[in-house]
């Protein structure tokens, strides 16, 4: 839903430049530590190959492990998984609007040239793909074969992003094409490059107090926007938001039946083990599930899900 500058905040007076810490509204308990960011999310898809020409050809990614009936991809010179695909043969396309979890995940490209050549990118092999100016960010916006939605984007330097109060200012206005176009510069694209990482993840829910209280409250992110209609945006380490929560698909939406293409599970990774057993302690002094276990490399791992199903995992950094 594009909501714009003006609609949002009027002429922007009272607008400051957003310096650290002048911006945001901390949880009254856990707050999650700085150095938090996000990592792989896992999707259910209904066909592997299919989904695997679109990640590649599409998107610029490279296959890192496959494995029967999965397969994990990341950027061309990075080892590190942004996607897991799970194929479940035949799974029903993602309905358009009308279901809780997943609106779109966010791949975050390390520079605006990046993402110019990604733009002309897709004009060159006809993919149509919606934009916006987000004020921190600039975006495009992509649905995969199985109506899964993907946004890439390139940040703007926090030097330039403004707050009115404490709230941070996003909104949505046209995005400068013929501007990253120039920035793109002659180098063609030749894939996802280093540097790129999973930026956010933005989801349906129900109630935007039951979002509040659950993020915010109980998971540990800051709340950093919350005039745009219809949404929040949490984030953590003073980033514009690693989550963006909305109620777009309306008060009936239900969760994506087990045979329909959906978000299996997003990830945060935190620094330390030490802030892992806090979110642990802050989840269940509230009534949510946290399950403890470890990964297949002996990390510790930290599983819950969100009070409409969407399952989210946190971990601790590799050394």
């Amino acid at each position: 839903m594009g909501v714009s500058t003006r609609d949002i905040f009027g002429d922007a007076a009272g607008a400051q430049p957003a310096t650290p810490g002048s911006y945001g509204e901390a949880p009254r308990g856990y707050r999650l530590p700085e150095g938090t960011r996000l990592r792989r999310v896992h999707l259910q898809i209904g066909d592997l190959s299919r989904s695997l020409a679109y990640y590649e050809g599409t998107l610029g990614m490279r296959v890192l492990r496959r494995d029967g009936s999965s397969a994990a991809l990341g950027a061309l010179l990075d080892g590190t998984p942004l996607v897991e695909l799970h194929e479940r043969a035949g799974a029903r396309p993602a309905p358009h609007g009308g279901r809780l979890g997943l609106y779109h995940f966010a791949i975050l490209l390390p520079d605006r040239a990046s993402l110019g050549r990604f733009v002309r990118h897709l004009g060159e092999i006809g993919e149509r793909a919606g934009a916006a100016d987000h004020l921190v960010s600039e975006s495009l916006y992509l649905r995969d074969p199985d109506n899964l939605g993907i946004e890439v984007y390139a940040d703007r330097p926090r030097s330039t992003w403004r707050r009115i109060g404490r709230e941070l200012m996003m909104a949505t206005d046209p995005l400068d094409v013929a501007g990253l176009m120039r920035d793109a510069g002659a180098d063609p694209w030749t894939g996802l490059p280093g540097g790129t990482v999973m930026g956010h993840v933005h989801l349906h829910v129900r109630d935007l107090g039951a979002a509040s209280a659950f993020f915010s409250e109980a998971l540990g992110f800051d709340r950093m926007v919350w005039q745009y209609p219809g949404a929040l945006f949490f984030g953590a380490s003073g980033y514009h938001h690693h989550l963006g929560a909305n109620t777009w698909a309306g008060s009936a939406a239900t969760p994506p039946a087990a045979e329909e293409a959906q978000l299996l599970e997003w990830t945060v990774e935190l620094p330390d083990s030490a802030g892992l057993d806090a979110a642990s302690e802050s989840l269940v002094c509230v009534g949510y599930p946290a399950e403890r276990h470890r990964d297949a490399e002996g990390g510790p791992v930290l599983t819950t899900h969100d009070p409409w199903g969407t399952h989210v995992r946190l971990q601790v950094a590799r050394e």
